[in-house]
């Protein structure tokens, strides 16, 4: 016997094999139908008793190995199906005669067969016959399965009669010597009349009735013979017969204490229904043997427990009888198997190592010259059972041996279709998978460089299959996968080969379905680039849209009336880790900022970069760009636009990268850092562009709320200075722009500001709304400078030190003096310092515009943005007011004031003021000039101690009083529109007030009682009042006094 069954089990030795076989030209697929139909019959009840007959099936067997038929029964063709197709009568007698010819190949071992014809109708299908079965078609043969249960009985009941004859002891005949077809020879010229002849004749025929019994459902009987065939064989050292009858006590054991087999799902024949109620009734059965010593009840003469094996000792008779096997070299077919069984048994008892060792003695056992097809088929299965008993890596190692094996180069077509499909089935043991997701979990398992091989030989058998769209997912696998194992070279290698597929089939995110089912899931290039974080970026300050405060609140929901509920709060909280604070506008131009990496050692070009979305229509504009060789973190940019409200989820970005495009989704990739992925897209907003009349500043305006500054200008103006500011507004989005507030406010600066800084008419630019997309509307402000025009403290100083008396009420001299600066604030440059005017130093004012704009859909709902212009003001000092005092006038409700003014421009100027004529100063000349005005009261400052009591002392509350003075006086006086504020003293401030009480006289006919009773009322007056009041009464009082001296 030279060819193996690999799919050989222990229970096969209760089987009777039949095989199955057309004859003459029988479609594949009717003959394989037929077939399966057939081979469900595979266990019979045998009818008036307990017994069950296994039928096993065969549509190819080697003649050959019938010749074993006496070693082991199992191994005898008992029965032949024949299946034939006969459309007319006349083809008949030829199909007929072809049925003879196939049962004479196995004639010596048939206990019966049958022939089942289809397509033939007429008088011949209608004559009964027991042999031959007569279909219409092949749809229409519903009785074929009580045809195979009939043909069963019928092998039982030759069975039954072998085995009858077999056990039972005719006096005067001798017992024929069985052998196995090698022995023939050797027996030649033996002593047939000898002891150690007679004793080897008995114990393998014995040994042949123990698997007549076993096959006939007599487990019992069949221990009893093998246990009797086992002692006589070897007694005679008959060593081959003995494995035979250690095997058969083995195989009987096995069925006893495993009825549900020990084929798993490729070798397994039994029925799990039926099969223990039937086994326990044949534990239990009475014998039939009634001669040679045995009593006829051979259970109560030897027992149960003694007959059958342990499951430790089945092993143990196994390598018993492996032994045996292994002193024949003809025997190599029979050892082989025996591995294969031992193994199965092992591998129920869950003993791996012991079957690792049978396994590793069957890949030695030495065979004659197979074929290729055999050699595929042996692998295949010790690759089935390495992963039987858990040995996965050494399987994978068999399997994938198998598959080179369907592409040897000694195979004329080789079969480079079951190379690939047998190569996939390795992955498993190599702990691979095609399914990148499992190579993102965790640390790499198994070993990379033999992972690497067999991704490299499913790549070269894909291409020899001509299926380029599976070489390039194999090659994106591997480089996905494993990039960290590549060397650099092995990156370059793979890469060129990635592309030139790729140049004839790109590589796709859609899936690849293989003929026998399997799908193989697209494999994105997360690895090319690498990405360490994700972030979305809000608008920029000027396109940030703001909720109108009249409409927050409206859409707070509360989807429970609890207070709190740790199932909301934890959902809520998930959510708000994902969900971004800001808003993203429709129409807008938004942005996702990706840091990546290139780990390539070359220059990695990626095309066609851009966004995956969910929830609204986005439309993503794709990128591209150039890494350099091994780059540190480098940003890029991805932008997109959506075009519809709502909630919008960043999922990920795709890429195109050597012609694989990828999907690459962010809950795919380990270790990224992201602020969130959910933002919110309100409606469309108009979007504003201003510019201006005035240049650009490089002052850059930095507001206490940490808005930017979209635009910032700059202009140089000269104290008490106007100037015009012409704002441009342009309308560059795509919805109309309805509605506009402006809004000023100073800022960085510790200047007093007197009058409106900036000043506009808004009603002039509304009336161009609604401004349309692309229209421009104009907006003047005024900007009008007026600051402090009193000389400081350090003028002063300076005027003192030049020799020049700057106090005292009366001006001796016109004062025509250029005013020099102080040595110790002379600049280092002389240039610099030989300029005048050094003394004073340029003021800052800011300011920033704030534009609040909104129009279409998102002004309905309630959005705004804001625009702000910075404008940065150099004022630059025109005149000062060194000194101010007074001159008593001819009437007590006026008097002179008189002005010491300097001009500290380089220019020459001329000062007008009010009933007076006009002054001209040259640069740094100062002159004085005076004004007669009308004296007044102060009305705006504190008069007493209770009014003042948010004030910390006296001395706060007097320079309170001082400012509030300084104001009054600024506001009543109006000269030349300037503040004189910081030069007023106590003593002008007192000449200024207007007396609490007026005298007027009239010639001097006063009379004594007139001015006693004047006087008397001015000293009443002058008790009862106090402060300032009493201050003036006694100016009055001695006023009065000096003119009624002369009466």
């Amino acid at each position: 016997m030279s060819v193996p069954d690999y799919m050989q089990c222990a229970e096969d030795h209760q089987t009777l094999l039949v095989v199955v076989q057309p004859i003459g030209i029988v479609p594949e697929e009717s003959f394989f139908r037929i077939y399966k139909r057939i081979s469900a019959v595979s266990q019979v009840n045998v009818r008036d008793s307990q017994r069950v007959l296994y039928i096993r099936y065969r549509h190819h067997y080697p003649p050959e190995n019938n010749e074993w038929g006496d070693f082991q029964t199992h191994r005898k063709v008992v029965g032949l199906i024949t299946i034939t197709d006969c459309s007319s009568a006349k083809e008949w007698p030829q199909t007929f005669e072809k049925f003879h010819l196939q049962k004479e190949m196995y004639g010596s071992t048939l206990y019966d067969s049958r022939l089942f014809v289809f397509g033939l109708q007429g008088e011949i299908a209608e004559q009964p016959r027991t042999d031959v079965a007569f279909y219409p078609s092949y749809d229409e043969c519903e009785t074929v399965e009580k045809r195979i249960e009939d043909f069963i009985e019928s092998l039982f009941i030759v069975l039954e009669s072998k085995r009858l004859d077999r056990a039972t002891d005719k006096s005067g005949d001798k017992i024929p010597l069985l052998c196995v077809p090698f022995e023939k020879k050797d027996f030649v010229g033996l002593d047939t009349d000898s002891r150690h002849y007679k004793k080897r004749c008995q114990g393998r025929m014995r040994k042949h009735v123990g698997d007549l019994c076993l096959q006939a459902g007599m487990l019992q009987d069949s221990l009893v013979h093998y246990h009797m065939a086992v002692e006589l064989l070897r007694s005679v050292n008959d060593f081959l017969w003995l494995g035979a009858a250690l095997e058969g006590l083995c195989s009987a054991s096995v069925i006893y204490h495993y009825p549900g087999g020990t084929g798993g799902k490729v070798g397994s024949r039994r029925a799990q229904g039926g099969s223990l109620s039937t086994e326990a009734g044949n534990r239990h059965r009475p014998g039939a043997l009634t001669s040679n010593g045995i009593n006829a009840d051979t259970s109560a003469e030897i027992g149960r427990a003694k007959n059958c094996l342990s499951p430790e000792d089945i092993i143990d008779k196994y390598k018993e009888a492996i032994s045996y096997y292994g002193k024949y070299k003809n025997a190599g077919v029979i050892e082989l198997e025996a591995c294969v069984k031992a193994v199965r048994v092992l591998a129920i008892q869950k003993r791996s190592m012991e079957a690792s060792e049978f396994l590793q003695n069957a890949v030695y056992i030495n065979l004659r010259q197979l074929s290729e097809e055999e050699k595929i088929q042996r692998y295949s299965i010790l690759s089935e059972l390495y992963e039987r008993i858990g040995f996965h890596r050494k399987s994978a190692f068999f399997k994938r041996i198998a598959a080179m094996q369907c592409a040897a180069p000694s195979i004329p077509e080789p079969g480079w279709r079951a190379c690939y499909k047998l190569l996939l089935e390795t992955l498993p043991g190599y702990s691979l998978s095609l399914d990148p997701k499992d190579f993102s979990k965790g640390t790499h398992r198994g070993w990379a460089a033999v992972q690497m091989r067999l991704l490299h030989e499913l790549v070269y058998a894909s291409r020899r299959m001509g299926n380029p769209a599976l070489c390039v997912r194999h090659l994106s696998f591997l480089l996905q996968t494993m990039l960290d194992f590549l060397s650099d070279q092995e990156k370059k290698d793979v890469t060129q080969s990635l592309e030139s597929y790729t140049a004839k089939c790109p590589g796709t995110m859609e899936f690849i379905t293989l003929p026998d089912g399997l799908k193989l899931p697209p494999v994105p290039f997360t690895k090319l680039p690498i990405v360490r974080s994700v972030k979305l970026l809000n608008l920029p300050t000027s396109l940030r849209p703001h909720k109108m405060k009249s409409l927050l609140g409206q859409n707070v929901s509360t989807k429970s009336p609890f207070i709190y509920s740790p199932i909301i709060a934890h959902s809520r909280g998930e959510e708000r880790s994902k969900k971004i604070d800001f808003q993203w506008v429709q129409g807008d131009v938004c942005e996702v900022q990706l840091m990546v990496y290139n780990p390539m050692p070359f220059e990695l070009r990626v095309e066609n970069m851009g966004l995956l979305t969910t929830g609204v229509e986005f439309e993503s504009l794709p990128a591209a760009l150039s890494l350099p060789a091994e780059s540190g973190l480098y940003p890029v940019t991805l932008v997109g636009v959506p075009q519809t409200t709502g909630q919008i989820t960043v999922n990920g970005y795709h890429t195109s990268v050597f012609g694989v495009f990828s999907d690459c989704l962010l809950d795919n990739l380990p270790g990224v850092k992201t602020n969130g992925c959910t933002v919110e897209v309100i409606p469309a907003l108009p979007r504003l562009q201003i510019s201006t009349s005035l240049p650009r500043s490089a002052h850059t305006l930095q507001p206490s709320s940490g808005d930017e500054i979209s635009t910032n200008v700059s202009v140089q103006l000269y104290n008490g200075e106007t100037q015009q500011l012409v704002i441009k507004l342009e309308n560059i989005g795509t919805e109309p722009l309805e509605k506009l507030e402006v809004t000023a406010k100073t800022v960085n600066t510790k200047e007093k500001l007197y009058g409106d800084f900036l000043t506009w008419k808004l009603e002039d630019t509304l009336s161009q709304f609604p401004l349309k997309p692309g229209k421009i509307a104009t907006f003047i402000v005024n900007i009008k400078v007026k600051l402090d025009f009193s000389c400081q403290e350090n003028l002063l100083q300076d005027l003192s030190d030049d020799g020049i008396s700057v106090s005292g009420l009366p001006l001796s001299s016109p004062f025509r003096q250029v005013v020099k600066p102080r040595v110790e604030t002379k600049p280092i440059n002389p240039q610099e310092s030989s300029k005048v005017g050094d003394f004073s130093h340029v003021k800052t004012l800011e300011a920033i515009m704030n534009f609040k704009y909104s129009g279409g859909p998102g002004h309905v709902e309630g959005y705004y943005r804001n625009l702000s212009l910075g404008l940065h003001v150099e004022v630059e000092p025109s005149v000062f007011f060194t000194r101010v005092s007074t001159l008593p006038a001819t009437s007590t409700r006026q008097c002179h004031l008189l002005l010491d003014v300097f001009n500290s421009t380089e220019h020459e100027l001329t000062i007008s003021a009010r009933n007076n004529e006009d002054l001209i100063l040259h640069a740094g000349e100062c002159q004085c000039m005076a004004i007669q005005v009308d004296k007044f009261n102060f009305e705006n400052f504190p008069e007493s101690p209770a009014d003042g009591t948010q004030f910390a002392n006296t001395k706060q509350l007097e320079e309170e009083r001082q400012q509030a003075k300084g104001l009054e006086i600024n506001s009543k006086l109006d000269i030349w529109e300037a503040s004189v504020e910081g030069v007023l003293n106590q003593l002008v401030l007192e000449h200024l007030q207007l007396a609490p009480l007026q005298w007027a006289g009239r010639g001097r006919s006063y009379g004594i009682s007139n001015a006693w009773f004047a006087t008397t009322s001015i000293w009443y007056l002058l008790l009862e009042s106090s402060g300032d009041t009493k201050y003036w009464v006694c100016r009055s009082l001695l006023y009065f006094l000096s003119n009624i001296s002369s009466v």
